[in-house]
């Protein structure tokens, strides 16, 4: 997909009312043309913090949250507006923002290019404060801006994924996403409660990439993908192949007498050997271990790791299942036999579909009141109100990820990585998860834990994460950062730089070649930040500097070289020294 415009038609965080972003100009408009012609090229979004930048991704954020849930054949009782029982919760006509217009160019899918003016679809969703959003198809001869998309028409249409990583704790960014982690949960309970199919992956499209996933992006990649993929992982962090893992799933857990009404009689497992303290179990993964179902053809995924695993047993007294995989080419070769994409295409997205939604589970605990809350909060304090579990009372987790690495002879776990590495595996590995998908990257400072080397290689990084990928896909994605580096690894169309004045945020491109510019020159155009030295640094600079205008006139040469050698002796090379020792010697110079 590309963004074409977004425009926000009332105050959100710090945009104002009327804020109108163009990321596709006049003559970068392709629509007519093949969608896979587009080099990737991410948007850097650049300014001072507090300029809004950060709020542009927010915005997207919610928006495609909101769009989902208009369009979702499930939703959970928790979390539908009832003016009685749930007044707060989710409807149509109800947003953040609340008004808004979005435009954006997305490959047609095959049930729909019967008609259509061209492979690429041109869509606009349009939300007014008193109605839900509409989606148009607006070169397409037979819907343009005045007919609006069917349900089933409109969710063809979306990205694949909308997809987000944030270095820090931006609640704002999370807060949907988050909420989408509930829904699915749910999805899941209510086909166990309801004993109905599960197609074994949620039917929503966002996903939040935080901590909660690390081990299993990384997994999925070194398990799946080719060493020539695999470039960035080990020139820069000498990741080498994975060893060995575990993962430990635990097959039911114990339910109240309440909850245990929610479900089948016969499917809940019972113990009444004390009649006075019954107790009810219920088997959570038994969508995912139950016999192949071959009206759908579906494999059950505790089946599939099975046959993956070198080796493995139950603990029948705690009912946990313990897979082990000592990583060589056959175990590889099992998980992609097994965990293939509907496509063929070699990759571990299908495998990390079914590792985020086993995790997901692991929120289970929550109750039916805490999560009624969720689904109605605005707040920025979400997560501190989600209890976290002991690791043994988790439905999944993963236990002595181990690989090689090249300054490390006896290899790691991944517990054992810096916060930089982290944040490369992140970054990098979902780009490499989702390559073949028609997808929206939200990527808020990706790069503050990296050293300099690493930032200024951010960009050809993602880059070589796509190369390999199939070219009738399209992906969109919008970094926020401070980091020079990353604008001069841009052309000036894909640099948006944010200022804040008055309470109006301006968003205008660069006015000089980005791609290639100095650090310096782009520190000086785009942050206003003339010094290339350090804030004390400067200080310093400055005590010295007025000694000397003190004494320009009565200071004799011999006083003035002696000051230039405590320069030197004191302050490092740089621009500001060499500006300063020269002016001392010009007075010099003209005795």
């Amino acid at each position: 997909m590309k963004l074409v415009r977004l425009k926000i038609n009332e105050p959100f965080r710090s945009l104002q009312s009327g804020f109108d972003l163009h990321f596709l100009r006049e003559w970068d408009n392709q629509e007519d043309s093949d969608i896979a012609a587009w080099e990737f090229a991410p948007y850097i979004l650049a300014g001072p913090n507090g300029s809004g930048k950060s709020n542009v991704l927010e915005a997207l954020a919610a928006i495609f949250y909101h769009i989902e849930c208009q369009h979702l054949s499930y939703r959970p009782d928790l979390f539908a507006y009832d003016e009685e029982t749930n007044p707060s919760g989710f409807k149509e006509e109800c947003a953040q923002p609340n008004a808004f217009e979005l435009e954006y160019l997305i490959a047609t899918p095959d049930r729909l290019q019967e008609g259509a003016a061209g492979l690429i679809a041109h869509i606009k969703i349009v939300k007014t404060p008193d109605s839900g959003a509409q989606m148009f198809w607006l070169n397409h001869p037979g819907f343009g801006d005045e007919k609006p998309l069917s349900r089933i028409d409109a969710w063809e249409l979306l990205p694949n994924y909308v997809l987000a990583y944030s270095s820090g704790e931006n609640e704002i960014l999370s807060l949907p996403f988050f909420k989408m982690r509930f829904i699915q949960l749910d999805e899941y309970l209510d086909s166990l409660k309801k004993d109905v199919y599960y197609e074994g992956r949620p039917e929503s499209r966002q996903i939040y990439l935080d901590n909660a996933f690390s081990q299993a992006i990384l997994l999925c990649n070194l398990l799946f993908e080719k060493d020539s993929a695999l470039k960035p992982f080990q020139q820069d962090m000498g990741i080498g192949t994975l060893q060995e893992f575990r993962i430990i799933l635990k097959k039911r857990i114990e339910i109240s007498a309440e909850q245990a009404n929610h479900y089948p009689e016969d499917f809940l497992i019972v113990d009444d050997t004390e009649p006075e303290t019954k107790r009810y179990f219920l088997p959570i993964l038994k969508k995912f271990d139950s016999a192949i179902d071959t009206m759908f053809s579906f494999d059950p995924v505790i089946n599939r790791l099975r046959r993956c695993a070198t080796s493995y047993f139950e603990d029948t007294e705690n009912d946990c299942l313990y897979l082990d995989f000592l990583v060589n080419d056959a175990i590889r070769a099992a998980f992609k036999n097994n965990f293939a994409t509907a496509d063929n295409l070699v990759s571990g997205l299908e495998l990390f579909q079914t590792f985020r939604t086993l995790l997901t589970l692991n929120l289970y605990s929550i109750s039916d009141n805490l999560k009624r809350d969720l689904y109605g909060s605005n707040s920025l304090y979400v997560n501190e109100t989600i209890p976290v579990l002991p690791s043994d009372e988790r439905i999944m987790r993963f236990k002595y990820v181990k690989f090689n690495k090249s300054d490390v002879p006896s290899g790691v776990m991944l517990k054992d990585l810096s916060d930089g590495e982290h944040q490369f595996l992140h970054s990098l590995g979902l780009c490499l998860l989702f390559k073949n998908t028609n997808s929206l990257f939200l990527l808020d400072e990706p790069e503050t834990h990296f050293n300099p080397d690493w930032r200024s290689k951010l960009i050809s990084r993602l880059r070589d994460c796509f190369k390999e990928a199939d070219e009738s896909f399209s992906r969109e994605m919008l970094i926020t950062t401070h980091t020079p580096f990353l604008i001069s690894d841009s052309k000036p169309e894909q640099v948006l730089v944010f200022t804040k004045e008055d309470g109006i945020v301006d968003v205008k491109r660069p006015d000089y070649n980005t791609l290639g510019a100095s650090i310096n020159k782009i520190t000086l155009k785009t942050f206003d930040k003339k010094e290339t030295i350090g804030g004390y640094a400067e200080q310093q600079m400055k005590m010295l500097k007025e000694r000397f205008e003190q004494g320009r006139d009565s200071d004799t040469d011999g006083e003035k070289k002696s000051l230039i050698d405590e320069i030197n002796h004191q302050l490092g090379d740089s621009v500001e020294k060499i500006l300063l020792i020269k002016t001392i010697l010009d007075t010099m110079d003209s005795k």
